[in-house]
């Protein structure tokens, strides 16, 4: 669809990302360990991981290293692993959807046992966990991983309504090439984008594909017969003020228009219509005409969590915000996603988390106090067309954490070709094997490009 972005880079930052391309409550102390008598099991581990997704795959690979591959086990009922930020470029038709995902079994850290099987029930009172099929399994430690659940039926007429046309969404694998077929399609009218009224993963996701929608518009001949509109139930573009300026300013130059407060809460499919709710305004509804409509749905903690002991009022896991130890039970940790670390849920934060995490864990194994603390360090390549990617790095005070000695407000190619190209690589051969903590490991490559 697109010549090769990689034949206009001439820059040395940008020839470093293109050699990547061809290389393919209160914290308890560790005497506190809880050391309840476990539940009659049929198989015990000294670490225990819930969640084969990115959080628990990259932690098993690093305490395989810690404890040995016999002495570690993950519980994941999919087939298939899915490297799930590369969606937004799926939805846009810049990525094929086969590049996303592999074989549950080619990632699972070799030797580690995976138990393929739903997590049903946690019991950290008496160190165990119990599985759909009735399995009981305890453990020494336990990290949970578990990520977030997609609650697409919480939206009246949905999950239904993705049969219908012109209707998609980048955040399953079931509906993302629908938001292609929706782009394709479009001839005029609204292109509506929302944002829901709950926690999110990869909270920018939901105005990339409004970008890269717009950008298409205008490669295409479109634009002048399409109204772009971005309904959030946030009351701001983003969270962080000097992103925020930069995303404004694209916002006013493309002429798309942004409505805060609004939530989606039914969709009319056979009608083609989405109706919101004003926030600020309870009860007060509007209903929009579409010609293109992508979901972002609302999301919450997986249900097992919810009525779990170890979630906290609002079901996530309630960890300790520097150290990912769990606030009552000493030998379980959270990373990622399930968690209620107040940062943005994305594959960057976990990666962050799993280097702090890692420490964490040695020095409790050790019966000593974890040291290293989390600063919230997160990261979200904001795609705002084909070619262009503003990198936003932040921390729990929504403060800038940036990698790079540039301004990263700033549009960039180099960027795109990180996010598009250069991640996925270390995602799949780095991050799924324990060796990515974090920023540090992209500051280390970026100065040795430079030298």
């Amino acid at each position: 669809m697109m010549a090769p972005l990689v034949t206009a880079v001439s820059s040395p930052r940008s020839r470093l990302f293109a050699c990547f391309l061809r290389l393919g409550t209160q914290q308890a102390t560790p005497l506190q360990l809880h050391t309840g008598a476990c539940c009659t099991a049929k198989n015990h581990y000294e670490v225990l991981v819930l969640g084969g997704g990115s959080g628990g795959i990259t932690m098993a690979a690093r305490m395989k290293r810690k404890v040995g591959a016999e002495n570690v086990a993950i519980v994941e009922p999919s087939e298939k692993h899915f490297y799930q930020p590369i969606w937004t470029l799926v939805g846009a038709g810049a990525k094929q959807l086969s590049l996303s995902g592999r074989s549950t079994v080619s990632v699972i850290p070799s030797g580690v046992e995976w138990i393929q099987d739903r997590v049903a029930e946690l019991n950290p009172d008496k160190n165990c966990i119990r599985t759909d099929t009735g399995k009981e399994i305890s453990y020494k430690y336990l990290i949970i991983a578990l990520g977030i659940q997609l609650d697409y039926e919480k939206i009246k007429g949905l999950p239904e309504g993705f049969a219908y046309p012109k209707i998609g969404s980048n955040y399953s694998v079931k509906t993302v090439e629908k938001t292609w077929k929706a782009l394709q399609d479009f001839k005029e009218g609204n292109a509506v984008f929302t944002f829901p009224n709950t926690p999110v993963k990869c909270a920018g996701a939901p105005q990339k594909i409004m970008y890269l929608s717009e950008a298409y518009f205008r490669k295409t001949g479109k634009r002048p017969k399409a109204n772009v509109i971005f309904n959030t139930a946030l009351g701001a573009i983003f969270g962080v003020k000097k992103y925020a300026a930069a995303l404004q300013e694209i916002i006013k130059e493309r002429d798309l228009t942004v409505n805060y407060k609004h939530n989606l809460i039914e969709v009319r499919a056979d009608k083609q219509e989405a109706v919101f709710e004003n926030l600020d305004k309870p009860g007060e509804i509007k209903v929009i005409q579409y010609e293109m409509l992508h979901i972002t749905p609302p999301m919450s903690p997986p249900d097992v969590l919810k009525t779990s002991p170890v979630a906290d009022s609002a079901g996530w896991v309630d960890v300790d915000k520097e150290t990912l130890q769990h606030k009552k039970y000493p030998n379980v940790f959270g990373i990622g996603d399930c968690t209620n670390l107040p940062t943005s849920k994305t594959a960057a934060a976990v990666a962050a988390q799993s280097g702090i995490l890692d420490r964490t864990m040695s020095l409790i194994m050790k019966n000593q106090k974890p040291t290293k603390t989390y600063d919230g360090y997160t990261s979200c390549p904001l795609v705002t067309g084909y070619n262009r990617v503003i990198l936003a790095e932040f921390n729990y005070s929504a403060e800038p954490l940036e990698t790079f000695p540039f301004d990263q407000s700033k549009e960039r190619l180099s960027m795109y070709l990180m996010k598009a190209d250069m991640m996925p690589f270390l995602y799949w051969n780095i991050m799924l094997r324990g060796y990515w903590g974090g920023p540090a490991f992209l500051r280390k490559l970026f100065h040795l490009g430079m030298s």
